[in-house]
């Protein structure tokens, strides 16, 4: 995610297809003539239509014996072979696919292992619990994104042209995640988890996902509180995606390519600037847990958005320098770790028991990638006005609706309703 969906896919996908973009700056692909610089934020928006149709199936399909390490597995290994394509990739279509695929394939794991959380902390734990996993991943992140801005800055001593190393990075992005969805498998293999077998042929596993994704829909008609976080998640959640997969394709065009500089200088900022998001951000998935213990886990999530609210804003009106965008990232990082972190163990608790995976299975749809509002707005706006700015500034009313749905959901009684049939409702827990 760091890497090719934060840093290098944008860029990469933008300039394969501004190669061989027409005078006009338009593209064709099926009687289709989307703008070059467009192209990144639609293959976005499309991966989500995908999951929109795939991902609940998948988290019903997890839910069964052994059902979250396979999907874990499976989507991990489709989305290794997918991230290479994208570094062998020559022309703007075939890596379009690629990215397409592996955000799809990101999505499937990601439903497995946030569902784990419930297997591997219990419920007082899960706001310390998912903020050290995700301090972790920026760990992880910042770690091979650093590798890969050492090798720009070596490359042309070696005779290695950016493109070169960007493709390189690319699929070092691959290897890596295979390698640690390998531990993840090795360590998770001793997890308990549902008795429902799974059936063996794929018709009958595609018929036992539909009924339970049936069953997993009743129950959110039954838990209304929980359906309604679901919904400001989906809002805000979109325009963080938004931010996190756009930023890099926003600051090239808006610090470089609009003053008349090379976007092809872009490169080695972002990545740095990208590494010092990683890294604060540890710090501020850590903070908001701690702020979580004290004020309860709704309250700090809300200080999250309240954030997220102000980096917008100076983007649109304030952002000028390179300097400046520092101190944007700065805020970013402090903010992103505790509204993905907060968010993931509050609904977790919101979730009846055994039917975890189902459930994470719709929160994905508006978790990894699946900000299609918030893409799609962005990529209309751009295509239409040109402008960067305004596309940004377009995120806003996701950020302000969300906020304002969560502040009106009482999580403490969606809680209390998960776990009505429950002998042991979520011990200890005060979601604000």
């Amino acid at each position: 995610m760091t890497t090719v969906i934060t840093a290098l896919g944008g860029p990469f996908l933008t300039a394969l297809a501004e190669a061989a973009a027409g005078t006009d700056d338009r593209v064709e692909l099926l009687g289709w003539e989307p703008r070059a610089g467009s192209v990144y934020a639609y293959v976005t928006s499309a991966s989500v239509v995908v999951q929109v149709l795939l991902l609940p199936l998948v988290g019903a399909l997890a839910d069964r014996h052994r059902g979250k390490a396979r999907v874990l597995g499976v989507g991990t290994l489709v989305g290794v072979v997918a991230t290479l394509l994208v570094a062998a990739s020559t022309g703007w279509q075939l890596a379009a696919l690629g990215l397409l695929v592996a955000n799809v394939a990101f999505g499937a794991a990601i439903v497995a292992y946030n569902a784990f959380l419930a297997d591997v902390a219990e419920p007082h734990e899960r706001d310390r619990v998912s903020s050290q996993g995700f301090a972790a991943g920026y760990l992880g992140g910042a770690a091979l994104l650093a590798l890969a801005l050492a090798a720009l800055a070596v490359g042309p001593s070696l005779g290695l042209s950016t493109g070169m190393v960007v493709r390189g990075s690319v699929a070092a992005a691959g290897l890596w995640w295979g390698g640690f969805g390998l531990l993840a498998l090795r360590r998770l293999a001793t997890i308990r988890d549902s008795d429902r077998p799974l059936p063996r042929s794929l018709p009958a596993q595609v018929r036992a996902s539909v009924t339970d994704l049936r069953a997993v829909v009743g129950e959110l008609r039954r838990l209304p509180l929980t359906a309604r976080f679901l919904g400001a998640f989906l809002l805000f959640n979109d325009a963080i995606q938004a931010v996190v997969a756009l930023s890099s394709v926003f600051l090239t065009q808006e610090l470089y390519v609009a003053k008349g500089r090379d976007a092809d200088d872009a490169t080695s900022f972002l990545l740095a600037l990208i590494l010092m998001i990683q890294v604060v951000a540890v710090a501020g998935a850590l903070a908001f847990a701690r702020l979580a213990a004290r004020t309860g886990t709704k309250p700090a999530l809300m200080v999250s958005l309240v954030g997220w609210v102000g980096v917008v804003l100076y983007a649109y009106l304030a952002l000028r320098t390179t300097g400046e965008a520092w101190a944007l990232g700065a805020v970013i990082a402090l903010v992103l770790g505790g509204s993905q972190a907060l968010a993931r163990s509050l609904f977790s608790r919101m979730i009846p028991p055994g039917r975890q995976a189902a459930f994470f299975g719709i929160y994905e749809l508006a978790e990894r990638g699946t900000a299609w509002i918030g893409t799609l707005i962005f990529a209309v706006v751009v295509d239409v006005t040109g402008s960067y700015r305004l596309a940004i500034l377009s995120l806003l009313v996701l950020f302000v609706s969300g906020g304002a749905l969560l502040a009106a959901t009482d999580t403490d009684a969606a809680i209390a309703a998960a776990h009505a049939d429950d002998d042991d409702p979520a011990p200890g827990q005060t979601a604000g």
